[in-house]
This record gives structure tokens, C-alpha cells and sequence, in this order.
């Protein structure tokens, strides 16, 4: 497998790693090193990239990215009872342009899911997405998109990409494989109210920050049916991260976004994991920790995923019918997790891609609502997209 524009660890890092308790997990990755190149990858379940491009920030001067105080720290954490093999891959660097270290993101991304590998990518700016997003284009036919963010990042698409105008990017751009896009944690004095109505026009989700941080699990449902889960550092509040990195002093705290990052983890369709907008300086403990607590929560949750989504055997769930406005709304609940799903007839005439976005996660909560005669709002935005 080509990987050769990934530049190695660093030997600085290596040799920070030697020092370290034969139990912490530095000591147990597969790491690229100058020595010994890139790790065998054939046993590897999770791949680490590091990718530092920002030349796409709006407020860009030039700033380098590294990232050995963030690998460090995560080296220094102790694993839990894992059954997961991690490799550490190194950097992709900054490209003759920003293109070219999108194209190299792709390939990368493309070839580990190929292999069933789960790429960690810690980057620069979060337009990277773009290239995440790009690599599905001939691995599934449409893709889920979550983004923890303060800002929807739609931005105006005729422009060139920037850090808070991806989504537009991907929303416009051919081919069209995106059915759902969801912002987690936006707070709505950093968004114009034309992206918040155009979200809505959508039939996107967005889930404001006091909803989250009042029941962090409402977003567990959109995020099990992601296949890309985006973080925004930006979305973490300023007094949990260092002097440069700060941003607002409203925010996701460090145990809400340890937490979604494990529920990412957990869902059985996140095959790509990404932490942007990173600022290195020199008080930076705080950051490559938190960093690293989110990397150690999400490949938590990988260990602890359970196939839960198998209803071809009715020993596996129970299934429940419920009445909304003459409407049938069919539940099922999985005997193994106790998760819930809902489903959305499928509109046979309309869009072959969509077969696969017949059952939608919900929560317990979507029966009970029904059961009231309240219309889930995740089942409504459904169907008005299968409608489109």
C-alpha cells in the first residue's frame, strides 16, 4: 500500500516514547518512524494521520502546525482493556497547494477504509472535511456528515473553500453523495439566521448547545448514523484549552466532548474520525491533552461496538407500532444495547441511493413522544428528504 507522501514521526516524539511505562499505549502502536517506515497495516483496526495544512484559515498568516505535544500526551495514556491495533502514520504535509494535500488526505482515507481500517485524522483547518468527504465518493453511495461545531460552516459556496465554508462546498459539489448533514453544539449568535433558515430548509439537523449540554445523549441517534464525524476545537469552551486555542467562553466542556467523541466511537457506521483546528503554543498541555482524551474515548467506544442493527431475526429486537396523526410509526428496539430505531418508508419511486436510510436511530424518547402524538423531529426530516 503507497503511503509515501506521509512524512514519519518524529524522532523527538520517538524518544520521548523509549522513556515512557512498558503499559502506555506509546509503547503500544504501530508507529512510521525514518528508521523502519510505515508500520504493517495488515492487524491494524485504527491509523492516526496528522495532517498540517491552514493555508485555508480566513485568518491565515502563515502560522506551522506540529503536532508532537498532542502525540506525546496520547502516547503517555494508559489503554483501557482493549482489543483494537493502532498505528500511528505520521504527517501529510502541506502540498505544492491546498489541493494537493486534499488529493493526498483522499487516497490516504480511501485506501484505510478499504482495508477496514478506521482513519483518526488531527488536522489544521477544518475545510479538510472536504477531502474526508471526497474519499466515499466510490466506497457508499450517501454519506452522513456530523460536525461538533458552534457554526454550521455553509459559508458561500461560489467563493473559494475556506475553514467556515466546507459544507457549502460539499453540498454543491458533484457528485452529490451527501443525504444528511447535523451540527452538534452551534450557538446561535455565531450564525446568520440565513444559514440557521437554509439549515432548516434542508431538513439538516442542528442541535444547539444548551440541548446538548442539558442531555448530552440526544445526540447519541444522529451519531450512530454518521459515517464521518467532524470536531471543530472551536466548540470547546475557552476555559478548557490553552491561550491560544481559545475561542469562546461558551462551549462544550471537556467531559461532553470526551463523551461524543466515545458515542462516535460506539456507532457502527463512524469510519472516519477527524479533531480540527488545532493552534499549538507554547502553553499547550492543555489541549494535547484534551486532544488526546477525545482519541482515547473514541477508540473506547470502537472496542466497545456491538452489531445491534441486524432485524432480519426477531429474536434480536422487539418491535413496537404506534399511531401519530393516522400515521403507523414502526419502532424497534434491540434486545442486545436496548437502542431504539424508527422506520422511514422507503419512496421506491424516488432515489435508489437512499434503500439503505430505511431505519433511522432514535431514542426512547421518539416512542414516548408518539406515543403522545408528537412526531419525532429526526423521523419528520427524513421523509421530507426522501420526498425531495
Amino acid at each position: 500500500m503507497n503511503f509515501n507522501f506521509l512524512s514519519p514521526v518524529s524522532d523527538l516524539v520517538r524518544a520521548h516514547n523509549e522513556l515512557l511505562s512498558m503499559q502506555a499505549l506509546g509503547r503500544k502502536l504501530k508507529i512510521h518512524s525514518a528508521q523502519n517506515g510505515i508500520p504493517d497495516l495488515d492487524d491494524v483496526n485504527i491509523a492516526i494521520i496528522g495532517v498540517l495544512e491552514n493555508r485555508n484559515d480566513i485568518n491565515y498568516i502563515g502560522e506551522e502546525i506540529e503536532l508532537d505535544e498532542v502525540r506525546k500526551s496520547f502516547y503517555g495514556l494508559f489503554p483501557g482493556s482493549w482489543n483494537t491495533t493502532i498505528a500511528d502514520l505520521g504527517d501529510i504535509e502541506k502540498g505544492e497547494s491546498v489541493d494537493d494535500t486534499y488529493f493526498a488526505l483522499k487516497t490516504a482515507i480511501n485506501l484505510l477504509i478499504k482495508k477496514n481500517i478506521i482513519p483518526i485524522i488531527i488536522g489544521g483547518t477544518q475545510d479538510l472535511t472536504y477531502a474526508n468527504y471526497r474519499a466515499y465518493d466510490n466506497l457508499i453511495p450517501m454519506v452522513n456528515i456530523v460536525n461538533i461545531d458552534c457554526q454550521f460552516n455553509l459559508g458561500d459556496s461560489t467563493k473559494p473553500i475556506k475553514n467556515n465554508s466546507f459544507i457549502g462546498k460539499i453540498i454543491l459539489d458533484q457528485p452529490y453523495n451527501l443525504f444528511n448533514y447535523a451540527t452538534v453544539g452551534y450557538q446561535t449568535f455565531f450564525n446568520a439566521q440565513e444559514e440557521i433558515d437554509l439549515m432548516d430548509s434542508l431538513y439538516f439537523e442542528s442541535y444547539r448547545l444548551g440541548k446538548v449540554s442539558n442531555d448530552i445523549t440526544v445526540v447519541e441517534p444522529v451519531l450512530r448514523d454518521a459515517n464521518i464525524v467532524t470536531i471543530d476545537l472551536n466548540s470547546v469552551k475557552g476555559s478548557e484549552v490553552s491561550l491560544n486555542q481559545k475561542y469562546s467562553p461558551n462551549g462544550l466542556d471537556g467531559k461532553e466532548i470526551c463523551a461524543i467523541a466515545r458515542y462516535a466511537g460506539i456507532s457502527n457506521k463512524v469510519t472516519s474520525f477527524g479533531i480540527y483546528e488545532y493552534k499549538p503554543s507554547k502553553d499547550d498541555e492543555m489541549t494535547s491533552m484534551l486532544i488526546s482524551q477525545m482519541l482515547w474515548y473514541f477508540i473506547e467506544g470502537v472496542n466497545y461496538r456491538v452489531k445491534d442493527d441486524d432485524f432480519t431475526d426477531d429474536r434480536n429486537y422487539q418491535k413496537y407500532i404506534t399511531l401519530v396523526d393516522s400515521e403507523e410509526l414502526v419502532f424497534y428496539k434491540s434486545n442486545k444495547t436496548g437502542r431504539w430505531w424508527i422506520e422511514i418508508p422507503f419512496l421506491n419511486e424516488i432515489n435508489n441511493k437512499l434503500k439503505r436510510h430505511t431505519l433511522l436511530p432514535c431514542m426512547h424518547q421518539d416512542y414516548l413522544d408518539a406515543c403522545e402524538n408528537i412526531v419525532p423531529e429526526r423521523w419528520f426530516k427524513a421523509i421530507q428528504k426522501n420526498s425531495v
